[in-house]
C-alpha cells in the first residue's frame, strides 16, 4: 500500500476545513487572498513564503516549523537521540563556561562511582 506524501496545500487546506473556515474567512483573518489560497491549497504554488506560512500556522495552530518542513524551505532538524556523538556534537558548540561545567560535573559523576554512591 501506497502512502501519499502530504503537500503543504493537503496540510492547509485540512486545516482550514478541520476549523470549518472558507476561503473567504481565512482572507479575511490573514489578509492573504482567498485565490491565492486556493492557488496554495491545490498545488499550484509549490513553496509559499515563511511570511504566509507563519501567519497561516498562527491561524490554524499548526507548528511552524513542521510547515515550513513540508513545503521544502527548510530540511527537517535532526532529533537528539541521546548518544556518545550528540554529546560531542554538543560539547564542541559549548562556551568556555559550559565546557568546563560539563567536566566539573564529570568529574562529580566519576567521584561519585568511585564512593559506590548511585
Amino acid at each position: 500500500m501506497a502512502t501519499e506524501k502530504n503537500t503543504v496545500g493537503k496540510v492547509l487546506k485540512e486545516a482550514r476545513e478541520s476549523r470549518r473556515l472558507s476561503l473567504r474567512e481565512v482572507e479575511i483573518q490573514s489578509g492573504i487572498s482567498n485565490a491565492y489560497l486556493s492557488q496554495l491549497e491545490n498545488d499550484k504554488i509549490k513553496k509559499p513564503s515563511a511570511n504566509t506560512l507563519y501567519k497561516l500556522s498562527s491561524l490554524f495552530k499548526l507548528d511552524f516549523d513542521d510547515l515550513m518542513v513540508t513545503a521544502g524551505i527548510v530540511e527537517k532538524k535532526e532529533q537528539l537521540t541521546g548518544t556518545i556523538d550528540d554529546f560531542s556534537f554538543l560539547a564542541q558548540n559549548a562556551t568556555a563556561e559550559e565546557k568546563q561545567k560539563l567536566v566539573d560535573y564529570l568529574k562529580y559523576l566519576r567521584y561519585q562511582e568511585k564512593d559506590g554512591k548511585p
